[in-house]
């Protein structure tokens, strides 16, 4: 594993590959879920509330230098700076004009896994639309409030 801002982008190593971008908590929070991840591929840490946000030039400039035949984002849910990882890998496809394929996915409370999808990390940025999606699904925020402590504390 190594730092991804502290990553070469024409490292051998990095030429056509599987990488992981992995939050760096989850080295702490749950080292079962990254080795699970890991596996025949290279494994890239990141923390956009200790490193600030430079990673999506980085990501791009590997991208176009190394030519990974994969990019997997796995991050805890819940995190604004977590998140961040999976929308800097998007604009990086999307600046880059690859095809590359990705995946995503979350740590749900530290313990479960789960695959988002490409469209959902893209809704996200638009908080226009995901209010339309919680008006019309207000259940939702049933789940929202088992899962962020934030919620619980609202209204």
């Amino acid at each position: 594993m190594d730092w991804l801002l502290n990553t070469w982008v024409k490292a051998p190593y990095l030429k056509n590959t599987n990488i992981v971008v992995a939050s760096a908590c989850l080295t702490k929070v749950n080292p079962g879920i990254l080795e699970e991840f890991s596996k025949n591929k290279v494994v890239l840490l990141a923390c956009p509330e200790q490193e600030g946000f430079a990673h999506c030039s980085k990501i791009a400039a590997i991208i176009r230098c190394s030519c990974p035949r994969s990019i997997t984002v796995v991050t805890m849910e819940g995190s604004p700076h977590c998140y961040t990882l999976h929308a800097i890998v998007s604009e990086a496809v999307f600046l880059t004009g690859s095809n590359i394929k990705r995946k995503h996915f979350v740590v749900v409370n530290g313990l479960t896994l789960k695959e988002i999808s490409v469209e959902a990390v893209r809704l996200a940025r638009y908080l226009h639309l995901v209010d339309e999606l919680l008006k019309t699904h207000p259940e939702v925020l049933k789940e929202l409030k088992k899962l962020s402590l934030e919620q619980k504390l609202s209204k």
